[in-house]
């Protein structure tokens, strides 16, 4: 899982409330066990039309938008079905932060999970950063970790709060079978143990 420390990316504005996994990555996308090839579909039902065009006015289609890294939402970000694939989606498409005032919580795991910093901020601090993001390309907002704080394009910063194991985990890239891979020595010598200990296993 690669690392996540510092992002200055272009967020785009999503201001709509309770955009669920379904509208992150519609079901029938659902089939493939791939962490990859699924941001083309990312809200794929309100970026194309029935027969597969772009719909202009959705805001990752606009030409400022294409290359956002960061998404500012609505309140109840993620909600619905616990689908992995949510968060895949958003990470094949390059978004590596979303910011809103909640998450629906699997959904919020599971970003932590796919080297993804979900970030909970008061709906002040959201109107702000949204209107911020209004403004287009230029408007890059940053989001450091280790200091736990986001900052607008015009120099204005937010904390915010964060499990410090989640934290460790995004800061050093580490998912779950990472985690488990920081304990290789010490299950080498488990293992060589047990094959002494029973060797007819």
């Amino acid at each position: 899982m690669e690392k996540f420390t510092t992002l200055t990316g272009i967020a785009a504005p999503m201001p709509l409330v309770n955009i669920d996994t379904d509208m992150i990555i519609p079901k029938q996308f659902l089939k493939t066990i791939k962490r990859s090839g699924l941001g083309v579909n990312l809200f794929d039902e309100m970026r194309y039309t029935q027969d597969g065009k772009e719909i202009p006015d959705f805001v990752l289609n606009k030409p400022q938008y294409r290359k956002s890294q960061i998404i500012v939402a609505g309140d109840n970000f993620g909600c619905g079905s616990s689908r992995e694939h949510a968060p895949w989606a958003l990470l094949d498409f390059g978004i590596r932060c979303v910011i809103s005032t909640s998450f629906a919580d699997i959904f919020y795991n599971n970003c932590f999970k796919n080297g993804i910093l979900p970030v909970v901020l008061p709906p002040a601090a959201v109107e702000t950063l949204m209107k911020d993001a209004e403004k287009g390309e230029n408007a890059r907002i940053t989001v450091d970790l280790e200091a736990q704080t986001v900052t607008s394009s015009d120099g204005q910063s937010f904390a915010f709060e964060v499990d410090a194991f989640k934290k460790h985990c995004l800061l050093n890239g580490l998912d779950d079978i990472g985690l488990t891979m920081e304990k290789a020595a010490a299950i080498d010598t488990f293992e060589a143990r047990a094959a002494t200990a029973r060797p007819w296993i």
